[in-house]
């Protein structure tokens, strides 16, 4: 009996603290809340499709409870909607924070589609009333109108213009005997698992200023001020077909694939399949360009930040002048920069009659520089294949194939790896400051992809000294 009435004095004692708890609230007018931060934006949006959720954290500083008796936009027709402690709605009253608690508020946006073909921006002030006292969060976004393309094929010429970005769900099929033209700005934005298929011909032509952008539709961020384009396999990437020819891409910014730029082996092999101009290439899972017996040409391009070997060249006729060839990819499996098949005689085999040729190329003016070995294999002798004024980040020296290399020389790029900052410029005082031989300077190359005129001599790599 005496632990029954311990056990109901015990409750009752209990009921009246998480009263006195649940009543003790501060009145005073001058009680402000907290806010994890002052703005919430959001990155660039979709017109009608939905945005990722946004997050805002709202504390109580206070020893005593706030009511807070109204949150909701100050705009009626809002376009952003809101998610307090787990529930939906647009207009919130008696929202209680205990002393020194939080709550979370989830914030969504859906802008219907217009005629605008630059982003324009929208934005609201999302108020919070407690004790008579009004504070407002700001929140804001940039709609964007996109061009949304499923499935499509392309059966006659057709021109990508740079007017709206287009959303590419499924993939994108260039027929044979059709060409798309791809104009300077453009960006075409790959859906996951989506890809661009090239059967006919391809002409991404952009300029300096306004690169043509091949990328992942996800806009917003992975970490804070990081974007989800330093992630690779967000799409799957660009095939050139064995019959396809003539293919041109200049002034280009492809990233973030599960592929990269692949072109199959084709059965003419001295008719050029794919010519590169001033483009970086990076971010795959895979290779950033890889090529099976095909006649491909890269001028002042950058290939980048890849799983496997950033560029991989098997047989056929290859040539590369200005390029920059690096990984410092977050998941670098230590795969070489330049991986060169069927490039050297294999020891003791017997030709059987229709062998292809081997690998015929040369590699001029270049930088080869990054966290793994720079090329495979590491001797060329009796193959066709040339490496001329380049960098190499081993020692080693100087033989028929590697023509007045540098040898165990740091570029010193402006990439710094623990920032996620990629950028294969060069900083003042690098060795690779006119390095290069001017002779060795197709006209393709007298500019680099910032549109600035290449000194004389040269810098190694894509880009003019600083």
């Amino acid at each position: 009996m005496r632990g029954l009435l311990y056990m109901i004095l015990s409750l009752l004692c209990l009921c009246g603290v998480q009263a006195c708890i649940s009543d003790d609230f501060t009145t005073s007018s001058a009680v402000r809340l907290g806010f994890s931060r002052d703005t919430v934006a959001f990155d660039t949006v979709f017109t009608d499709l939905g945005t990722p959720t946004a997050r805002l954290k709202v504390f109580n500083r206070e020893k005593k409870s706030v009511n807070i008796s109204s949150i909701r936009f100050a705009d009626e027709d809002t376009p952003f909607t809101l998610n307090v402690d787990g529930v939906s709605g647009r207009d919130f009253h008696d929202v209680e924070i205990r002393g020194g608690d939080s709550i979370f508020i989830f914030i969504e946006c859906f802008l219907p589609e217009t005629q605008a073909s630059k982003p324009y921006r929208v934005e609201d002030k999302l108020q919070f009333v407690t004790n008579g006292t009004t504070q407002s969060v700001v929140v804001e976004a940039y709609g964007q109108n996109v061009t949304r393309l499923r499935n499509a094929e392309v059966t006659s010429d057709m021109t990508l213009t740079a007017d709206r970005p287009y959303v590419i769900f499924d993939s994108l099929t260039v027929r044979k005997g059709a060409t798309l033209r791809i104009e300077p700005g453009a960006r075409l934005l790959f859906h996951d698992k989506g890809a661009l298929v090239v059967e006919g011909t391809l002409e991404a032509i952009g300029e300096p200023g306004r690169l043509i952008e091949l990328r992942g539709d996800r806009l917003d961020n992975v970490l804070p001020d990081v974007g989800y384009d330093i992630l690779s396999g967000q799409w799957r990437g660009v095939r050139i077909a064995a019959d396809s020819y003539d293919n041109r891409m200049e002034y280009c910014d492809m990233r973030s694939t599960s592929f990269g730029l692949r072109c199959d082996s084709t059965p003419d092999q001295e008719r050029t399949k794919l010519t590169l101009v001033n483009s970086w290439l990076h971010n795959s899972e895979g290779c950033a360009l890889k090529t099976d017996y095909a006649k491909v040409r890269a001028y002042g391009c950058v290939f980048s930040e890849a799983g496997e070997a950033v560029v991989s060249i098997t047989g056929g006729d290859a040539e590369f002048s200005q390029c920059t060839v690096s990984n410092y990819y977050l998941f670098a499996l230590g795969a070489p920069l330049l991986k060169l098949g069927h490039a050297v005689p294999p020891a003791g085999a017997t030709p059987s009659g229709d062998e292809r040729p081997l690998l015929r190329g040369h590699f001029d003016n270049g930088i080869l520089y990054g966290m793994s070995a720079s090329i495979v294999p590491g001797d060329l002798r009796d193959s066709g294949f040339f490496v001329r004024y380049t960098m190499l980040k081993e020692d080693g020296k100087d033989d028929d194939n590697f023509l007045h290399c540098l040898w165990g020389e740091d570029p010193e790029f402006e990439t710094v790896r623990e920032d996620y900052y990629f950028n294969y410029h060069l900083k003042e005082g690098s060795p690779a400051i006119g390095a290069g031989n001017p002779a060795l300077v197709p006209p393709e190359s007298e500019v680099d992809i910032d549109g600035v005129p290449r000194e004389n001599p040269p810098a190694l790599g894509a880009y003019s000294a600083p």
